[in-house]
C-alpha cells in the first residue's frame, strides 16, 4: 500500500514496508475480536494513516476506538450510495452542500490534516465522477492522495519561496528541542522531528504548557519504542 509524505518540508518519514507489516498484524489482532468479517478491510483502511498515529493506537484503546468507527462510518456511506442509482438525473442532482457534507466525513476518515482542503479540491471534479467516490473505495483513496500530493508540493515551493516561514520553523524547532532535550536527552531530535510533524498552530501551545509538551513526548516516545522493536 502506498504511503503518503505529509511533512512537506522535510520532516522524517518512519514508514517502512516491513514496520508497516508489523503494525497490521498487530492492529489486525486487536479489530478482529470484534470485527471479525471486516477485519481485514478495517486494518487496510487504518495503516493508509502514518505510522506514529498507528504506534499509538497499538497504546491507546481509546485512539484505536475512535479511528474504528471514523473508517465503519465510511464504509457505511461507501455501502449506501453503492446501492442507489445515481444515473438517474434527479438523484445526480442532489445540493453542493449535503454532497460536500458527505464527501468531507469519507476524507477525514485518512486523517490527513487536510480533509477540508482536499474535500473541495474534490468537489471541484464533474459531479458524476464525484459521486463514484462514494461507491468506490480504491477510487477514494486514490484521489485523497493526490489531492495531498498536491497539497505537499504546494506547501514545500511556500516554504522554499518564503524565507521567513522557514526561519520561524527553524526557531520553533530550536525553541522546541531545548524543552525536549530536558525531557529525553538521547532522543530529544527524534522526538523534536515528531512533534514538528504536529498541526502548527498546536505548537506554540507545547512551548507554553509544560504538560502538554511531556504528554506529547511521552506518546511519541511511546511511538519510538514500537517503531524500533518492530523493525
Amino acid at each position: 500500500m502506498d504511503s503518503v509524505v505529509t511533512d512537506p518540508c522535510g520532516l522524517s518519514d518512519m514508514e517502512g514496508e516491513g514496520a508497516l507489516e508489523a503494525l497490521g498484524e498487530q492492529l489486525y489482532s486487536l479489530i478482529y475480536p470484534k470485527h471479525a468479517e471486516i477485519a481485514g478491510k478495517l486494518t487496510g483502511m487504518l495503516l493508509e494513516l502514518p505510522g506514529p498515529a498507528l504506534s499509538q493506537m497499538l497504546e491507546d484503546e481509546a485512539l484505536l476506538a475512535g479511528a474504528l468507527e471514523k473508517a465503519l462510518s465510511a464504509l457505511d456511506k461507501q455501502l449506501v450510495p453503492s446501492k442507489r442509482p445515481y444515473n438517474d438525473e434527479e438523484n445526480v442532482s442532489e445540493s453542493s452542500d449535503s454532497l460536500g457534507d458527505q464527501l468531507f466525513e469519507l476524507v477525514d476518515t485518512y486523517n490527513t490534516g487536510h480533509s477540508q482542503k482536499i474535500t473541495g479540491m474534490l468537489l471541484e471534479q464533474h459531479k458524476e465522477t464525484v459521486l463514484k467516490l462514494f461507491s468506490e473505495p480504491t477510487l477514494l483513496q486514490e484521489q485523497v492522495n493526490l489531492s495531498l500530493k498536491t497539497l505537499n508540493e504546494q506547501e514545500l515551493e511556500t516554504c522554499m519561496s518564503d524565507p521567513s516561514l522557514m526561519e520561524d520553523m527553524d526557531r520553533l524547532g530550536e525553541n522546541l528541542f531545548l524543552l525536549v532535550e530536558r525531557l529525553d536527552p538521547v532522543h530529544a531530535t527524534d522526538i523534536t522531528g515528531m512533534l514538528l510533524e504536529m498541526d502548527p498552530s498546536t505548537l506554540p501551545l507545547l512551548l507554553r504548557d509544560n504538560k502538554a509538551l511531556e504528554g506529547a513526548v511521552r506518546k511519541a516516545q511511546a511511538a519510538l519504542e514500537n517503531f524500533k522493536s518492530s523493525v
